[in-house]
């Protein structure tokens, strides 16, 4: 019976390859406000999108066996690139319920397109992996998944950019293609991007609707805890950890920008050790 009680209250992991994923633990905290949540940002190693497939796998592992260590009771893949190319590898290696965050944005886009026509955008990575378009054909046959990478919106995000002409030119060149193929709904398929939804919306026009995987991912998580009985009821006020491999300053005062009542100090961790 105590294990039971203890794996309630027990953390669940997020992990990112930087600072995008406090988009995903914002969402579950919004969502599910009794939970705990450890967060690891690999900030040494960022990014991830231009990382091959093997890097990722094994950068992927690392951070899970530390977060193993914190207790966790389920692990979200925080991050697009690591869920595409390492998700189905890393489900087989830890028996926990763990989670990516591309599931929910594909199934969301499927259900909000009209006109069959769906826009991704994504590091490298993602996109290269082809995950969103394969896994949107399969719950829908006939709809049209049009992607492009847009590997500079990372690091505009991790400056801070998110209002700014620079970031302004620089998608207005990256949806130009999306825009001629006239989609009308863009996934937002890196946890960096919906910190700049209202520049993306803007030059997509009204008539596109945005989906943020971060909160369709934190919706399926308050399921699937629920489905397995392992929600923490609201108790004592819970106790959050952020955990990076390199510049933890920069990390913190980042997030504290975008969860303010959250982050009170991120720890170093040398994650080649684990």
């Amino acid at each position: 019976m105590g294990a039971a009680m203890s794996d309630n209250s027990a953390p669940i992991g997020v992990f990112d390859s930087g600072v995008g994923g406090l988009t995903v633990a914002r969402e579950i905290l919004r969502q599910m406000p009794g939970e705990r949540i450890v967060y690891f940002g690999d900030t040494a190693r960022l990014p991830y999108g231009s990382k091959s497939k093997d890097t990722v796998i094994r950068y992927s592992k690392q951070i899970i066996r530390f977060l193993m260590t914190k207790n966790v009771k389920a692990i979200v893949v925080a991050c697009n690139t690591a869920s595409s190319l390492a998700l189905e590898e890393l489900q087989s290696y830890v028996g926990l319920p763990m989670m990516g965050v591309i599931h929910a944005g594909a199934k969301a886009a499927v259900e909000a397109t009209r006109n069959g026509k769906i826009g991704v955008i994504g590091t490298e990575g993602t996109i290269r992996s082809d995950i969103y378009r394969q896994m949107m054909t399969a719950m829908k046959p006939g709809v049209e998944v049009c992607q492009k990478a847009c590997p500079l919106f990372v690091p505009l995000v991790e400056e801070g950019f998110f209002h700014d002409s620079v970031t302004d030119e620089i998608a207005s060149r990256y949806l130009a293609d999306l825009k001629q193929r006239y989609v009308d709904t863009l996934v937002l398929g890196c946890t960096h991007y919906p910190l700049l939804r209202s520049t993306l919306g803007r030059l997509m026009g009204e008539g596109v609707v945005l989906v943020n995987p971060a909160f369709e991912t934190a919706l399926e998580l308050r399921k699937a805890l629920g489905e397995a009985g392992i929600l923490r009821g609201r108790g004592e006020p819970a106790l959050h950890e952020f955990y990076v491999s390199d510049m933890a300053e920069k990390f913190t005062a980042f997030a504290t920008s975008i969860m303010p009542e959250y982050v009170k100090e991120t720890k170093l961790v040398n994650i080649e050790v684990y």
